[in-house]
């Protein structure tokens, strides 16, 4: 997923909640499901920038030798004006880019 190409807004959006639910019919399904999708971008965004800040890693002891790097302050703010893991992902739910599945719900299908 290439959260740097979404066209999620930067800012907090109001929603149509039942809007938003039409799919799931619950309110409270379609929060858990936005809320784990966003955990999942968080840790993605989170461990693409630590391979990123690792480059620039220095592995002294020493603070006097410590400096301030600029590409990795550029690094850093980059990721702060990304879009919230949340907006992303309600973005993703909205375009129908997100898979989701209930097994109870598939299991009383069954039955």
């Amino acid at each position: 997923m290439d959260y740097r190409k979404t066209n999620a807004p930067s800012n907090t959006v109001t929603r149509d909640m039942m809007e938003l639910c039409a799919d799931t019919g619950n309110v409270y399904e379609t929060v858990s499901i936005i809320g784990k999708r966003s955990n999942q971008i968080s840790v993605e965004m989170k461990s693409d920038l630590s391979k990123k800040l690792q480059e620039f890693a220095s592995y002294n002891d020493n603070l006097e030798e410590t400096f301030e790097n600029r590409e990795q302050i550029e690094i850093s703010r980059y990721y702060e004006k990304l879009p919230k893991a949340t907006l992303i992902a309600a973005q993703e739910y909205i375009e129908g880019k997100v898979y989701y599945r209930n097994p109870a719900k598939e299991k009383e299908k069954l039955q």
